[in-house]
This record gives structure tokens, C-alpha cells and sequence, in this order.
């Protein structure tokens, strides 16, 4: 079981998504907050696995929430909520840690499925839109860590294909492995490279100019 925490100060979209939820055999919603610093508290009492979390609220916005929430060192997965497909504070939660964004009028089935490829660790959320978030919103441009040097000529040509959201299986298809070898190099990038997930590389291929 799924365990889903919802933040977000509008009560009638929460009662939405919680419905959605709820109508899954595998995911729970386990505790819902209407501002950032109630969403703390909700977090630590009831431990999620992956959280929804507004980015616009009062007392404490999403994005003061989602950095105090991934200083902890069991922290949730966290996907941001946003109205706006280019959204410079959701670009600037997914720099924090954040796992991606979600429109608040996706379809439910892509916010499902969203929450399942969160929890798994894959973390490739509208990957294209992510791509296109950085492209906008990353002004400067950082130099290449020695870090980068470690990776394999195999390891850089994979890491290009998943910096531009190409899932495992296009990687796989265009360079004529199995999904798994591909999920192998993917795991062993992000090792050396000591980022979270796939979402955490797009943004260490933009920010360093990469792609």
C-alpha cells in the first residue's frame, strides 16, 4: 500500500484527490494539511510515502515545506502541485529534491500513475515539461563536477538520452539494450553523480549545460 499525504489550503480539491485515491486498491490517503507548516506536522505523525504538495498557500508555502521536509533523512517522495505548466517556484522545489510537478488539472489517471512512478523511484514526471522548465528558469550555468568524469562513455551516452526524457525502454530500443542494462547504467549514473533520481538528473544535465 501507497501512503499518500495531500497539502493543499483548498478543501474541495483535496476531497477530489482523496476520493480518486481512495478508489485504488493499492494507494491510501493516510492525512491531509491545508498550509506548509501543518503539512510538517501531518508528515511526521503519519510517515508517507509520497506526499502532493500545493506550492501557493498561507502561513507556510509549499516550497518552505518541501526543503524542511527533505532535510529529514527518511524524507517522502514530494510532488508539487502547480496551475502554471512553467512554473518558476515549481523549478525551483525540484532543485530542492523535489521528484517533479503535476498540473492540477491532469487527467487522474497521469496523477496516478504519478504517484506509482514516484514511490517506485523512477521519478520521471512530464519529463518533457520538466526539460522545458529548466530550459526557461536555469540562467546560469554551472561548471561540470569532477564527479561527471567518473561516468563511462556508455554512462555519458545514457545519461544525454535520459537528461532529454527518454524513458528505459526508448533508451533501451535506441541503443539496443535490454531495459534492464539500461536501468542498471541509470542507478550506477546517479550513484556517481550523487543524485536522488531521474528528475534530479535532468536538472544536473541543464544546470551544467549538458544537454
Amino acid at each position: 500500500m501507497i501512503r499518500v499525504v495531500l497539502v493543499d489550503d483548498q478543501a474541495l480539491f483535496r476531497a477530489g484527490i482523496r476520493m480518486l485515491i481512495a478508489s485504488q486498491p493499492d494507494l491510501e490517503v493516510v492525512g491531509e494539511a491545508g498550509d506548509g507548516r501543518e503539512a510538517l506536522e501531518v508528515v511526521r505523525a503519519t510517515r508517507p510515502d509520497v506526499v502532493l504538495m500545493d506550492i501557493r498557500m498561507p502561513v507556510m508555502d509549499g516550497l518552505e515545506a518541501t526543503a524542511a521536509l527533505l532535510q529529514q533523512p527518511d524524507a517522502p517522495r514530494i510532488v508539487m502541485l502547480t496551475t502554471f505548466d512553467l512554473d518558476e517556484a515549481a523549478a525551483r522545489a525540484i532543485r530542492q529534491g523535489a521528484s517533479g510537478f503535476l498540473l492540477k488539472d491532469a487527467e487522474p489517471e497521469f496523477l496516478l500513475a504519478a504517484i506509482r512512478t514516484v514511490h517506485a523511484g523512477s521519478s520521471v514526471i512530464a519529463a518533457a515539461a520538466t526539460r522545458e522548465l529548466f530550459a526557461r528558469f536555469t540562467d546560469s550555468r554551472r561548471p561540470v563536477p569532477a564527479t561527471y568524469g567518473s561516468l563511462t562513455e556508455r554512462e555519458r551516452e545514457i545519461f544525454a538520452l535520459a537528461a532529454r526524457g527518454l524513458s528505459n525502454a526508448e533508451i533501451a530500443a535506441r541503443e539496443f539494450l535490454s531495459e534492464a542494462t539500461v536501468k542498471t547504467h541509470i542507478s550506477r549514473i546517479l550513484t556517481k553523480l550523487s543524485l536522488r533520481d531521474r528528475v534530479q538528473l535532468v536538472v544536473f544535465a541543464f544546470e551544467h549545460g549538458l544537454v
